[in-house]
């Protein structure tokens, strides 16, 4: 049976006193990169979300598995010291202010039965992207271990966006509880609300009607997986969101590029080399930067053989990252979507980075790939089809470290 109400308050949750914030684990293109944050600030709730990225931990040489007591211990540490302050049956108007740019959402629990994977699953949270296994693994070890929740699941609001929105800016009053400020020079806050007719209003309006999750695939599976009743998330408007593109490095290959765009023209695929660096690709296209060279690939509509018509009747199938991961990574270069060689960037690193990636040698070629629109994402899965692997870069994402929440 189902839980009556698909979103509700926290029931034993957290609220960051300062210095917390962070990026989502998965934000990143590379450890490194993590290992340099939580070095300049141990506070940073990806010392606990990455454990093995810890200055103790590296020196040790541990990785994920082996570093999770210490995750515990330091997580349990700032619960002590103030680093947190508890705030039960809570309830988090939740803001986001980039220039002229506000984003409103909700940090509150969910339920996790109500997490539909398929039209013929019941259920009002809709997650339709594919994930990568070894990810999850991981987050419901750490989940499991620790018996709290860093980072949220967003989620999109489909029934009641504008009175949602609307009641979220009527309910923020006084100064926030926690504000934090992230690399790119957003300014993220949240108040705490206790029990009442505002909180109530806030919570029936955000479960009023089907939730697509737009970032968190993983942690909202690994919350099933470690057998939670609620997970938590941020409850947003699809007007306060954008989607980034979300870019490919491909570290190694075996192959070399002539014999690259030779086997993507015959897979029919059109091959032209351009002038300049790599840009951002218009839809239908993409973008391969390799060798010092850049080529604009036009993208087959579909492939060819046995699988094209079934193919053709999904219309996530024939999105840009899907045709990238059946025609490049599969057919072209015999490799899987979760092979290690391949990293998936998202949309905080631009065209002029990842080409850095490749002119330094750390990557054979870049892929660049034009943004989904949000609409597109929307129908996508409220018709119950499966977006490619990481297809959709939010901006804003919602902070990790800034509310937590106990499970059971």
């Amino acid at each position: 049976m189902q839980s009556d109400k698909v979103v509700t308050a926290i029931e034993a949750g957290w609220v960051s006193t300062g210095g917390t914030g962070a990026s989502n684990y998965d934000e990143f293109a590379a450890d490194t990169e993590i290992i340099a944050v939580i070095d300049a600030n141990p506070r940073s709730a990806l010392a606990i979300e990455m454990p093995h990225c810890t200055p103790a931990a590296v020196k040790a040489g541990q990785d994920f598995t082996a570093a999770l007591n210490g995750a515990a211990a330091t997580l349990r540490k700032q619960k002590q010291d103030g680093t947190y302050e508890q705030v039960d049956q809570l309830v988090a108007p939740y803001r986001i202010t980039e220039g002229d740019q506000v984003t409103y959402g909700l940090f509150a629990a969910v339920a996790t039965d109500q997490i539909s994977t398929s039209a013929d699953e019941p259920g009002l949270v809709v997650r339709n992207e594919d994930v990568f296994v070894a990810k999850v693994v991981e987050r419901t070890a750490l989940t499991k271990r620790l018996k709290t929740l860093l980072s949220p699941v967003l989620l999109i609001q489909t029934a009641h966006a504008d009175a949602l929105k609307q009641a979220l800016i009527d309910a923020i009053a006084g100064p926030p509880k926690v504000t934090d400020t992230d690399a790119a020079g957003r300014r993220h806050e949240v108040w705490a609300l206790g029990p009442g007719e505002v909180a109530d209003r806030l919570l029936a309006l955000a479960g009023g009607g089907e939730l697509v999750v737009a970032d968190g695939n993983h942690r909202s599976l690994s919350a099933q997986q470690a057998g939670l009743d609620r997970f938590l998330a941020v409850i947003t408007t699809s007007d306060s969101v954008r989607i980034a593109p979300y870019d490919r490095l491909i570290r190694r290959w075996d192959a070399d590029l002539p014999t690259v765009l030779t086997k993507l023209t015959e897979a029919g695929a059109g091959v032209r080399e351009k002038p300049g660096g790599p840009e951002i690709p218009a839809t239908g296209t993409v973008v391969l930067y390799a060798g010092g060279r850049t080529y604009e690939i036009a993208l087959p509509a579909q492939p060819a053989g046995e699988v094209a018509q079934k193919v053709a009747q999904k219309v996530a199938q024939q999105l840009d990252h899907a045709v990238i991961e059946r025609v490049l990574f599969g057919q072209v270069l015999g490799m899987a979507a979760d092979d290690k060689r391949i990293s998936y960037v998202g949309g905080d690193y631009g065209p002029s980075w990842l080409a850095a990636e490749v002119d330094a040698g750390d990557a054979v070629a870049a892929v660049l790939v034009a943004p989904v629109s949000v609409d597109d994402f929307v129908a996508v899965n409220l018709s119950r089809e499966k977006m490619p692997r990481k297809s959709t870069w939010f901006v804003p994402k919602a902070r990790a470290g800034l509310v937590l929440a106990d499970v059971r």
